[in-house]
């Protein structure tokens, strides 16, 4: 953990150590992702803040946080997450991109408490609208005996100011 925190340290203090003045942070894009699901017995809720350095119309990346609560039935975990994004636009209403992950669980079922970590890099398609994307990605490092979640597939819905 300690480690993976040191290295998001290290991705975003570029972000810091430029002058104001430089022009650096007339390319820097605030903004991220959130979720939520609620229905019989289970309630989920996602917060992804994130920024993004904007190299060209086309190409932006930056590092990236994440939590989400999650509870069913007698079941809630907390998942942190630190990783990396790169964006890809190809044309003005089509982005691409590529997520990295890692992500830190802890569930508790009753008086039980369990520990869990796995990596994620995530492949996306989706529409884009100035700096508002909604699309699909896909894990392609899912496995199905290593992870909370239920599918490789994942919903995009993100947001940058």
């Amino acid at each position: 953990m300690r480690k993976l925190i040191l290295i998001f340290l290290l991705i975003s203090t570029p972000f810091y150590a430029q002058n104001a003045d430089s022009g650096f942070w007339n390319n820097v894009r605030f903004g991220g992702g959130f979720g939520f699901a609620f229905g019989n017995d289970y309630t989920t809720l996602s917060v992804a803040p994130g920024a993004i350095y904007v190299f060209s119309d086309q190409f932006a990346a930056g590092p990236a946080v994440s939590y989400l609560y999650s509870k069913n039935l007698d079941v809630r975990s907390n998942v942190y997450g630190v990783g990396a994004v790169g964006l890809y636009n190809p044309i003005d209403f089509l982005q691409l991109s590529a997520e990295f992950e890692q992500a830190f669980v802890t569930q508790k079922l009753g008086f039980e408490k369990y520990h869990l970590n796995f990596p994620a890099l995530y492949l996306g398609l989706a529409y884009r609208t100035g700096w508002f994307a909604a699309g699909l990605r896909y894990d392609v490092l899912y496995d199905v005996n290593h992870t909370i979640y239920s599918s490789a597939w994942s919903p995009i819905v993100r947001f940058y100011f």
